[in-house]
């Protein structure tokens, strides 16, 4: 899960975005996100499946996968907000297909489905960028009406953070379910933190980053706000290794820090609880390529899970662990 899908594909994506922009996509796509999938594709069952999620704690149910935005495609990156009924992912239709033809397929990013009625919704392709112009976008964390994410797109080089704001349209019903997400623009941090996957609780913004100062690899810190500044990051010592340590998220009561960190040789989710203020040693709870966490209002835990065979990757699932 060496940034799969999105991270790593972004550093080659800096200079080729800048040469294909004369490919760019007149228009958004007509094709579905099913539709976008390659007939050869094979849809992963935990029946097929060499290396499957273990749990490691009785909290838990045994994980399955997330049936309502299960495809034969990948998906990747979940994210619920903690006051939006409203389940974010990255999706791409065939992991096979290399980073600079992802760009201009006008299918790969991210996904939204809505819970109705307690039911989640078809996903559906949430567009960042204006039609005709190139972008790849990821990394999703949602508040309020503002979302933040990562990207490369025209006109920018490198990887940068933007923000969008979500702009309400009223329906028949007097209901803004018809709303979109709009004003997209360039809000980077200071570069000196190398900000990478965040989540913001409060007045903590927490994200992984390989900066300086760390125990070696990704190390997850926490900056605070302070008269409308992020202050000077803080190591979080007691859940950071030598190793790669990740993609953070806080749970709505602000007391559980979930992450990722490799173990025996894969990614595998961990916790740690916050007593007294302070974060304690993390406990493993979901191991063999589980990854990228999240929690939705009932304490249910959703994860990325990667199928590999002969050593590389043929598809993602996002698998959810209901909480007992």
């Amino acid at each position: 899960m060496k940034r799969k899908l999105l991270i790593l594909s972004f550093i080659l994506l800096i200079t080729t975005l800048l040469l294909i922009t004369s490919c760019s996509p007149k228009s958004y796509p007509t094709l579905t996100r099913e539709q976008s999938i390659p007939a050869d594709a094979v849809k992963m069952t935990p029946e097929l499946d060499i290396y499957p999620p273990i749990l490691h704690s009785d909290e838990f149910e045994i994980p399955v996968i997330f049936e309502p935005v299960s495809s034969a495609g990948a998906e990747d990156s979940p994210f619920i907000p903690i006051d939006r009924d409203e389940f974010y992912f990255f999706f791409t239709p065939d992991v096979r297909v290399p980073v600079e033809k992802q760009v201009i397929d006008n299918v790969t990013g991210i996904y939204l489905s809505k819970r109705v009625n307690g039911a989640w919704q078809k996903p559906e392709r949430v567009w960042l960028q204006d039609p005709g112009k190139l972008s790849l976008d990821g990394c999703q964390f949602v508040r309020g009406n503002e979302m933040l994410f990562c990207s490369v797109r025209e006109g920018y080089a490198g990887i940068h953070w933007a923000t969008a704001d979500y702009v309400a349209e009223d329906i028949a019903d007097g209901t803004d379910d018809n709303g979109k997400w709009a004003n997209w623009r360039i809000t980077d941090f200071n570069p000196e933190y190398q900000v990478g996957e965040l989540h913001i609780h409060g007045t903590e913004l927490y994200f992984h980053s390989n900066k300086a100062g760390g125990k070696g690899d990704n190390d997850i810190w926490v900056s605070h706000m302070l008269d409308g500044i992020w202050q000077v990051p803080i190591n979080v010592e007691v859940v950071n290794t030598e190793f790669n340590d990740g993609w953070p998220y806080i749970s709505q009561d602000g007391n559980e820090l979930w992450f990722n960190r490799f173990y025996l040789g894969t990614p595998g989710t961990f916790r740690s609880k916050r007593v007294n203020g302070e974060w304690t040693e993390p406990e493993l709870i979901v191991s063999q390529f589980a990854g990228e966490p999240t929690l939705d209002k009932d304490g249910n835990l959703y994860f990325v899970h990667h199928y590999y065979e002969n050593s590389q990757m043929i598809e993602a699932d996002i698998y959810v662990a209901y909480k007992k």
